[in-house]
């Protein structure tokens, strides 16, 4: 599912199974990241305790090279702002 881009920025969406806002969250980082070309990967929360400690209450998370972009609801247009700096 990752993109292949060569980009300088990277995402990471934190998700968890059955979980109707990580899909949401989902399909539009993988549309943002398709238009942009930059490579993202999901994870899940659930499998690793510090993550799920961190992040459990506000799944999904999105990640833009490693910082807390947001969480809950992805805004398209503020994801392209950030990957386009």
């Amino acid at each position: 599912m990752p993109g292949t881009g060569s980009g300088q920025h990277a995402v990471t969406l934190l998700v968890r199974e059955q979980c109707h806002l990580c899909d949401e969250a989902l399909a539009a980082v993988r549309e943002v990241c398709a238009e942009l070309d930059v490579p993202w990967t999901t994870e899940d929360v659930d499998a690793d305790p510090e993550q799920r400690a961190e992040y459990g209450d506000r799944v999904p998370v999105v990640l833009v090279d490693g910082a807390e972009h947001g969480y809950w609801k992805v805004e398209p247009d503020r994801l392209r702002a950030a990957l386009s700096r």
